[in-house]
Protein backbone atom coordinates (compact mmCIF):
# COMPACT_ATOMS: atom_id res chain seq x y z
CA UNK A 1 0.00 0.00 0.00
CA UNK A 2 2.90 2.37 0.75
CA UNK A 3 4.34 1.60 -2.66
CA UNK A 4 1.07 2.58 -4.33
CA UNK A 5 0.85 5.79 -2.34
CA UNK A 6 4.41 6.61 -3.35
CA UNK A 7 3.62 5.95 -7.02
CA UNK A 8 0.47 8.09 -6.87
CA UNK A 9 2.46 10.84 -5.15
CA UNK A 10 5.16 10.75 -7.83
CA UNK A 11 2.60 10.84 -10.61
CA UNK A 12 0.85 13.76 -8.93
CA UNK A 13 4.17 15.55 -8.57
CA UNK A 14 4.96 15.03 -12.25
CA UNK A 15 1.54 16.36 -13.22
CA UNK A 16 2.04 19.44 -11.08
CA UNK A 17 5.48 20.01 -12.61
CA UNK A 18 3.95 19.72 -16.08
CA UNK A 19 1.30 22.26 -15.15
CA UNK A 20 3.96 24.58 -13.74
CA UNK A 21 5.78 24.31 -17.02
CA UNK A 22 2.65 25.35 -18.97
CA UNK A 23 1.82 28.46 -17.03
CA UNK A 24 0.53 26.79 -13.91
CA UNK A 25 -0.88 29.90 -12.34
CA UNK A 26 -3.16 30.70 -15.22
CA UNK A 27 -4.45 27.12 -15.54
CA UNK A 28 -4.75 26.61 -11.78
CA UNK A 29 -6.67 29.82 -11.24
CA UNK A 30 -9.02 29.43 -14.20
CA UNK A 31 -9.57 25.67 -14.09
CA UNK A 32 -8.81 24.59 -10.55
CA UNK A 33 -12.15 22.83 -10.02
CA UNK A 34 -11.79 20.79 -13.22
CA UNK A 35 -8.19 19.86 -12.36
CA UNK A 36 -9.11 18.67 -8.88
CA UNK A 37 -12.06 16.75 -10.28
CA UNK A 38 -9.84 15.07 -12.86
CA UNK A 39 -7.21 14.18 -10.26
CA UNK A 40 -9.86 12.68 -7.98
CA UNK A 41 -11.36 10.74 -10.92
CA UNK A 42 -7.96 9.34 -11.90
CA UNK A 43 -7.22 8.44 -8.29
CA UNK A 44 -10.53 6.57 -7.86
CA UNK A 45 -10.18 4.84 -11.24
CA UNK A 46 -6.70 3.61 -10.34
CA UNK A 47 -7.90 2.51 -6.91
CA UNK A 48 -10.85 0.66 -8.46
CA UNK A 49 -8.66 -1.14 -10.97
CA UNK A 50 -6.14 -2.10 -8.31
CA UNK A 51 -8.89 -3.34 -5.98
CA UNK A 52 -10.62 -5.28 -8.76
CA UNK A 53 -7.40 -7.02 -9.75
CA UNK A 54 -6.60 -7.81 -6.15
CA UNK A 55 -10.05 -9.26 -5.42
CA UNK A 56 -10.23 -11.39 -8.56
CA UNK A 57 -6.67 -12.67 -8.49
CA UNK A 58 -6.43 -16.41 -8.01
CA UNK A 59 -10.01 -17.23 -8.94
CA UNK A 60 -10.39 -19.75 -11.68
CA UNK A 61 -12.90 -19.11 -14.37
CA UNK A 62 -14.79 -22.27 -15.17
CA UNK A 63 -15.71 -22.59 -18.80
CA UNK A 64 -17.88 -25.28 -20.20
CA UNK A 65 -17.85 -26.25 -23.82
CA UNK A 66 -20.96 -27.80 -25.26
CA UNK A 67 -20.81 -29.46 -28.64
CA UNK A 68 -24.10 -30.13 -30.34
CA UNK A 69 -24.11 -32.48 -33.27
CA UNK A 70 -27.18 -33.58 -35.15
CA UNK A 71 -27.14 -37.13 -36.41
CA UNK A 72 -29.81 -38.38 -38.78
CA UNK A 73 -30.93 -41.94 -38.11
CA UNK A 74 -33.03 -43.84 -40.63
CA UNK A 75 -36.53 -44.72 -39.44
CA UNK A 76 -35.92 -48.48 -39.56
CA UNK A 77 -32.78 -48.12 -37.38
CA UNK A 78 -34.62 -46.36 -34.56
CA UNK A 79 -35.40 -48.37 -31.47
CA UNK A 80 -39.07 -48.93 -30.81
CA UNK A 81 -40.66 -46.86 -28.08
CA UNK A 82 -40.25 -48.92 -24.90
CA UNK A 83 -43.34 -47.35 -23.38
CA UNK A 84 -46.76 -47.10 -24.86
CA UNK A 85 -49.66 -45.83 -22.79
CA UNK A 86 -52.34 -48.24 -21.64
CA UNK A 87 -55.00 -47.58 -24.29
CA UNK A 88 -57.73 -49.40 -22.38
CA UNK A 89 -57.25 -47.19 -19.31
CA UNK A 90 -57.18 -44.17 -21.59
CA UNK A 91 -60.51 -45.14 -23.16
CA UNK A 92 -62.09 -46.02 -19.80
CA UNK A 93 -61.13 -42.61 -18.37
CA UNK A 94 -62.04 -40.80 -21.59
CA UNK A 95 -58.68 -39.02 -21.87
CA UNK A 96 -58.02 -37.71 -25.37
CA UNK A 97 -54.69 -38.00 -27.19
CA UNK A 98 -54.10 -34.26 -26.76
CA UNK A 99 -54.83 -34.39 -23.03
CA UNK A 100 -52.42 -37.33 -22.73
CA UNK A 101 -49.79 -35.39 -24.67
CA UNK A 102 -50.24 -32.37 -22.37
CA UNK A 103 -50.12 -34.64 -19.31
CA UNK A 104 -46.83 -36.15 -20.54
CA UNK A 105 -45.35 -32.65 -20.91
CA UNK A 106 -46.61 -31.74 -17.44
CA UNK A 107 -44.82 -34.86 -16.17
CA UNK A 108 -41.72 -33.59 -17.97
CA UNK A 109 -41.75 -30.54 -15.72
CA UNK A 110 -42.80 -27.98 -18.31
CA UNK A 111 -44.92 -24.96 -17.38
CA UNK A 112 -48.18 -24.17 -19.14
CA UNK A 113 -46.46 -21.42 -21.12
CA UNK A 114 -43.68 -23.77 -22.27
CA UNK A 115 -46.17 -26.48 -23.23
CA UNK A 116 -48.22 -23.95 -25.20
CA UNK A 117 -45.11 -22.85 -27.09
CA UNK A 118 -44.17 -26.45 -27.92
CA UNK A 119 -47.65 -27.38 -29.14
CA UNK A 120 -48.31 -24.04 -30.91
CA UNK A 121 -51.52 -23.32 -29.00
CA UNK A 122 -52.53 -20.68 -26.48
CA UNK A 123 -51.82 -20.94 -22.80
CA UNK A 124 -55.56 -20.98 -22.09
CA UNK A 125 -55.95 -24.06 -24.29
CA UNK A 126 -53.29 -25.83 -22.23
CA UNK A 127 -55.05 -24.81 -19.03
CA UNK A 128 -58.28 -26.29 -20.40
CA UNK A 129 -56.58 -29.57 -21.37
CA UNK A 130 -54.95 -29.77 -17.94
CA UNK A 131 -58.19 -29.08 -16.11
CA UNK A 132 -60.06 -31.75 -18.08
CA UNK A 133 -57.27 -34.33 -17.65
CA UNK A 134 -56.99 -33.56 -13.93
CA UNK A 135 -60.76 -33.94 -13.57
CA UNK A 136 -60.77 -37.28 -15.40
CA UNK A 137 -57.89 -38.53 -13.25
CA UNK A 138 -59.45 -37.22 -10.04
CA UNK A 139 -56.45 -35.00 -9.27
CA UNK A 140 -56.39 -31.53 -7.79
CA UNK A 141 -52.75 -30.68 -8.52
CA UNK A 142 -50.18 -31.33 -11.24
CA UNK A 143 -48.17 -33.70 -9.07
CA UNK A 144 -51.26 -35.74 -8.23
CA UNK A 145 -52.20 -35.97 -11.90
CA UNK A 146 -48.73 -37.16 -12.87
CA UNK A 147 -48.66 -39.72 -10.06
CA UNK A 148 -52.13 -41.00 -10.97
CA UNK A 149 -51.16 -41.15 -14.66
CA UNK A 150 -48.14 -43.28 -13.81
CA UNK A 151 -50.19 -45.56 -11.56
CA UNK A 152 -52.70 -46.15 -14.36
CA UNK A 153 -49.99 -46.81 -16.96
CA UNK A 154 -50.68 -43.66 -18.97
CA UNK A 155 -47.25 -42.16 -18.34
CA UNK A 156 -43.80 -43.78 -18.29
Amino acid sequence: MKRHALIFGLIGGLLIAALQYTQYRFVAVEHSLEIYGALVAVLFAALGIWLGVRLTRGREILRETVVVKEVLVPAEARAPDPFSPDRTQQKVLGITERELEVLALVAGGFSNREIAAQLFVSENTIKTHCARAFDKLGAARRTQAVQRGKELGLLP
